[in-house]
């Protein structure tokens, strides 16, 4: 992507915001979809909510580090991610993570 994580960040939000579905939406806060918040900006890094066994890996890998800092009741387990190479990756993982709807509630 760039160097500048605000700019990296910019190009993340114009690349989800053409997911063929139409359920994402980028406000102050970040990245949203179906209202839930999936992915945000702070410091320089990614956050993003991933299953907690996914996080595991990457915090074991020494991909992203653990938070506490989510700014909403996370569905999994908030990372953070300073590799701007890895956000495509994973901002679509916490996409597809937070919008599947709750198991029993798809029809």
């Amino acid at each position: 992507m760039n160097d500048s994580p605000e700019l990296a960040f910019d190009l993340l939000t114009t690349e989800l915001l053409q997911d063929p579905d139409h359920d994402v939406s980028a406000t102050a806060t970040g990245l949203h979809t179906h209202g839930k918040l999936f992915a945000y900006l702070d410091r320089g890094q990614l956050f993003v909510d991933l299953p907690t066994t996914r996080a595991a890996d990457l915090i074991d890998r020494g991909v992203a580090t653990a938070t506490s800092a989510a700014r909403t009741q996370p569905t999994g387990v908030w990372v953070r991610v300073a590799e701007v190479e890895d956000w495509p990756e994973l901002a679509a993982e916490a996409h597809q993570f937070v919008g599947e709807p709750a198991v029993g509630m798809d029809s």
